[in-house]
């Protein structure tokens, strides 16, 4: 299937529900401004950043805390300084699945930490270093190697966004899908992950569904899920995680199980 070449995985398409709670953007955006605290949280914990939540919450309040690597606070503070363009972005309505927006979310989520941020591996001046996934007991999962203008990445980049916004339609499967195809293929030496889930969480605001966090609480679990996906190229079970992991979960198995 064109989709699947695109992309570079499969998934069962089935495992994805056809309905799912839709408010005002206004609503939405709410509600990610309220829970930034418990987003920046997790994803730091993803990260395996020691900021507690109450340090994080402190952080957040422009109060320093002590005892933590000045590495580890910047950290957390681009996470929330690239949570809050995004937020501005779709209240503005500007979002759009686009390279530019996925590169200025980057340039903020991994300043100071990746090789370069803001563009894509080989766009800069490094252009012979290629970045690989550690799997643990698993090995590595080595992505499309790095060269100069990254031509195979644009490549790579431009037919899987047009295989999203041709083949699929429902916001809520784009959406993880986007997180999924920028976590496997690598367009950046550092902060893939998260700059894709900024996406993701982009596209699910700008289509009125509520952003997705991944909990602190299932690190291990999401861990072991991305190092099965990265080895078999199957995206179902990490569908079905990040859709057990939507805030109105519960409500949107009851308006699927009418369906069946």
């Amino acid at each position: 299937m064109q989709l699947f070449e695109s992309l570079g995985f499969h998934w069962e398409r089935s495992v994805v529900p056809a309905k799912i709670p839709v408010h005002s953007i206004e609503r939405v955006c709410f509600r990610f401004y309220k829970m930034l605290p418990e987003f920046v949280w997790d994803a730091g914990v993803l990260e395996g950043n020691p900021f507690t939540f109450p340090e994080v919450k402190t952080l957040l309040d422009g109060v320093t805390v002590g005892g933590h690597k000045l590495f580890d606070q910047e950290q957390i503070l681009n996470l929330a300084e690239s949570s809050k363009t995004l937020l501005g972005l779709v209240k503005t309505k500007k979002f759009a699945l686009n390279k530019n927006t996925f590169c200025t979310l980057h340039g903020q989520v991994a300043k100071n930490e990746a090789l370069e941020w803001g563009l894509f591996r080989g766009e800069g001046q490094e252009i012979n270093f290629s970045p690989m996934v550690s799997l643990g007991e698993k090995g590595v999962y080595t992505p499309m190697p790095t060269e100069k203008d990254a031509i195979n990445l644009n490549k790579k980049f431009a037919s899987g966004l047009h295989a999203l916004n041709q083949e699929v339609h429902q916001p809520f499967e784009q959406a993880c899908l986007f997180f999924l195809f920028g976590a496997l293929q690598q367009f950046f030496f550092d902060g893939n992950k998260r700059a894709s889930r900024l996406m993701m969480n982009g596209i699910l605001m700008s289509n009125g569904m509520d952003a997705i966090s991944v909990p602190a609480a299932t690190v291990q679990e999401f861990n072991h899920k991305m190092v099965d996906f990265y080895v078999s190229k199957d995206a179902t079970e990490m569908l079905a995680f990040l859709l057990r992991q939507h805030p109105e979960f519960e409500k949107i198995e009851q308006l699927n199980k009418k369906d069946r």
